[in-house]
């Protein structure tokens, strides 16, 4: 009998709970097999090719070199790598917070790896939102010391590593003090002391929350979170980490608000340093290099030099305000740029941004680009977001380019960059402009050369030429006093009298004619020397060049730091028509303020190595000391009653007016055409050399002397460098002067032994020696005139 066929049997069906259990002990039997070998890789092959540490354990950073004034101020920093190695037990604790609240807040609990982090930030990513990452303070300081910044397995596994090692082997504050000193932090700043100094121009002992937050949030991405190129992202970064802060009860909630609506002023990358100081820094450091090389760098050398803080401020401030005062009384030129304002708000915001970063400001010369234009009112919005109004008379100075018939490359428009400052006595902002003329000053201590200030132009970060040390320029009338004092050691005295009368040189060969001419075009015959130097009289200082010989005049001004090459031995080297720099003429007028001394001008009083051990000082020779005699005491006290004469009652006299002092003495100068102005003066004390021209040579202006843009510049240092100052006395003369007619002269040239007059008839009194003979009329002296002088 036939069996029935038997069904095949069916799979039984697992339950669903048993499905998933077996799925998450395969998961985690994977993952244990992937972990032990991720471990065996790295016991294996990882482990035994861990780098040393002693790159940690004696942490020796490269730090640059460093330029400070004499009063301890920091003017400059060179290297790389800005770097202030601070103990982590000079770090403010708000600072450490800050950075532990964005970056490790279990950085003390962890032992290198926080696995509890690495949950946290993957469930915070997949949320969405600000992403974080999962690598401690201690992976990064691996990373940062060892290791690349690729995103591999590799490097990840080398990393936890390296962190398991530095843990074992440092306590947790050596590993922050690493890392707060290692971090980049963008503007070439390593380490958060660095960053607060170049960020906010302060100790990082004294960064408030707001700051700490605003520097805690750069290690992520300097360039992303940089104040001074995103203020805005910044802000946003910052506000996230005071908000971790307050959540963490590292700060209160009241210290939070505070925080939040504190207003953060962020240096920009051309404002770092306290003290505008760029120029004599940049010459500090190739007098460095010279010396060391690359090493100059990163051997954390430090250079204290002669200038000091007030000193530098002072002539800073006055070289700026001299300029900007020449700028405002010859016009406005027109916007500096125009860009296409987007109608998107956003497109709009960006495109202003990267407009201004183009055109960074210039201390208190802001740039910005304008929104909207009335007749009455321009608004324009600046990088940092702010939007400045300006309306009423501050609409004067850009009248032309407001009106309707303005050329399109002048007129001020929506999109038009213009520069902006604000007054800080009532907030209100003006138009302004970037300007085209340049200036220079400089002060030493006349006693030993000591450079007490030194400002080479306008802005360093727009013009690096330094206009004090390499700007070779004719002195103009500033360089008369030379000549005159050549003149006293050839029997003149400030009583000989000279014709101040027209003159004309070379009529006789049939060849070109030169005629010098007084400043105002106008002649007052005979008169003393002394007057004729007070009043700048061309003619005179002619005459008395021609008196005492071009050649004697040349070597004679070697005297004082000239080179004789750069003047020529013609009639014109009377008015100026040679080459000085601001640097010389420093020089120069020192032997008048010291009585007679050649001393050497010099910048750097010393240098130290990293560890503060003196590694060189100078030690100057001092007028009155070793210093070399290069005027007779009494030609130099003579010399020196003559110029303090020019301040009394000459052309320079509104520094008398202005200052009130009478131990000030100096010269204005200004060249042919007006395309040099100087003003050159000193105190016994302190001797201070003023000038403005342009870089390429053209005319200041019809009008446009020395007195009136150099001279202020003088006095509005003087004023300030003075003040409190006491007044030197009178100088007593020297055994040897006499005083004969109611002047002063030496005595072997009193009862008529000396030049009574000049041009009065006779123009070559006496018997003249062949170097006191005056020049012959060739035509090769009348050309290299004309070339010279161009014929004034």
């Amino acid at each position: 009998m036939a069996t029935a066929q038997q069904k095949p049997s069916l799979p039984v069906r697992r339950p669903l709970w048993a499905r998933i259990m077996i799925w998450v002990i395969g998961l985690l039997i994977a993952g244990m097999a992937a972990v032990a070998l991720l471990v065996g890789y790295a016991l294996v092959v990882a482990a035994p090719n861990l780098p040393s540490l002693d790159t940690i354990t004696d942490y020796r950073p490269k730090i640059p070199l460093r330029i400070y004034t004499a009063d301890n101020v920091l003017i400059g920093e060179f290297g790389e790598e800005r770097r202030n190695f601070v103990p982590i037990t000079e770090i403010p604790d708000v600072m450490k917070k800050a950075v532990l609240a964005i970056e490790d807040d279990r950085f003390y609990e962890h032992g290198g790896v926080d696995f509890v982090g690495v949950m946290r930030a993957g469930l915070a990513n997949l949320r969405g939102g600000l992403s974080q990452g999962a690598s401690t303070i201690t992976m990064q300081v691996a990373r940062n010391f060892f290791l690349s910044s690729e995103k591999t397995y590799t490097r990840k596994i080398y990393e936890m590593l390296l962190a398991y090692k530095i843990e074992a082997n440092l306590s947790k504050d050596q590993i922050l003090e690493l890392y707060m000193n290692q971090i980049y932090l963008g503007q070439r700043a390593y380490g958060f002391a660095s960053a607060a100094r170049v960020y906010f121009g302060k100790s990082i002992k004294d960064v408030t929350p707001a700051e700490a937050a605003m520097l805690a949030g750069l290690p992520k991405a300097p360039s992303a979170y940089n104040p001074v190129v995103n203020p805005r992202r910044a802000k946003v970064r910052q506000e996230y980490i005071l908000q971790r802060m307050r959540d963490l009860h590292y700060i209160t909630p009241e210290q939070y608000d505070q925080a939040v609506r504190e207003p953060l002023n962020v240096r920009s990358e051309g404002n770092e340093f306290s003290t505008h100081a760029e120029y004599v820094a940049e010459i500090v450091r190739q007098l460095m290099y010279a010396q060391y090389r690359e090493e100059t760098y990163t051997r954390g050398l430090t250079v204290y030099t002669t200038l000091t803080k007030p000193d530098q401020d002072a002539a800073y401030e006055s070289v700026r305000s001299g300029i900007m005062n020449y700028e405002r009384k010859h016009g406005y030129r027109g916007p500096e740029a125009f860009i296409d304002l987007p109608s998107d708000p956003t497109e709009r915001e960006q495109a202003i941004d990267d407009a201004l970063v183009e055109h960074p400001g210039s201390d208190d010369l802001r740039s910005a680009v304008v929104t909207s234009v009335t007749p009455k009112q321009v608004r324009a919005t600046l990088l940092s977001g702010e939007v400045a109004t300006i309306e009423g008379t501050a609409l004067r100075f850009i009248a032309p380019s407001l009106a309707a018939s303005a050329q399109p490359k002048v007129k001020i428009r929506p999109g038009a960059i213009i520069r902006v400052t604000q007054d800080p006595k009532d907030n209100s902002w003006t138009v302004t402009q970037l300007p085209e003329v340049a200036a220079a000053f400089i002060s030493i201590n006349p006693e030993d050369g000591a450079i007490r200030s030194m400002v080479g132009g306008f802005d360093y970060n727009r013009n690096k030429f330094n206009h004090v040390t390499q700007a070779w320029r004719q002195p103009g009338s500033s360089f008369k006093p030379f000549i005159y004092t050549a003149a006293l050691e050839k029997g003149f005295s400030p009583a000989t009298v000279i014709n101040d009368a027209p003159l004309t040189i070379g009529p006789d060969t049939g060849g070109q004619v030169w005629e010098p001419k007084n400043y105002d075009g106008k002649f007052e015959g005979p008169m003393t020397m002394r007057r004729a130097l007070a009043k700048s009289k061309n003619l005179v200082s002619v005459r008395i060049l021609r008196a005492i010989g071009t050649q004697y005049a040349q070597d004679y001004i070697t005297r004082f730091g000239f080179e004789a090459d750069k003047h020529p031995a013609y009639l014109p080297m009377a008015l100026g028509a040679g080459s000085v720099t601001p640097l010389q003429m420093a020089g120069a007028y020192s032997v008048f303020a010291n009585g007679g001394y050649r001393i050497n001008p010099f910048l750097i009083q010393r240098v130290e190595d990293s560890r503060g051990k003196i590694v060189s000082e100078t030690h100057p020779q001092k007028a009155g000391g070793d210093a070399v005699r290069v005027l007779d005491a009494r030609t130099a006290f003579i010399a020196d009653s003559m110029l303090r004469e020019v301040v009394r009652s000459g052309t320079a006299n509104p520094a008398k007016q202005r200052l009130g002092r009478n131990d000030m003495a100096g010269k204005t100068g200004t060249t042919n055409d007006a395309v040099d102005a100087w003003f050159a003066g000193y105190t016994p004390k302190l001797v201070a050399i003023a000038w403005m021209g342009y870089d390429q040579p053209k005319s200041l202006g019809v009008r446009e002397t020395g007195g009136g843009l150099a001279l202020p510049i003088w006095v509005g240092y003087m004023s300030k460098a003075l003040k409190g100052v006491p007044e030197s006395p009178d100088r007593q003369p020297p055994e040897g002067v006499v005083m004969v007619a109611g002047d002063w002269t030496l005595e072997e040239n009193a009862g008529g032994a000396g030049v009574a007059s000049v041009g009065l008839g006779d123009p070559w009194p006496g018997k003249p020696d062949e170097s006191s003979r005056p020049p012959q009329d060739t035509e090769a002296e009348k050309k290299k005139i004309l070339e010279m002088f161009g014929g004034a």
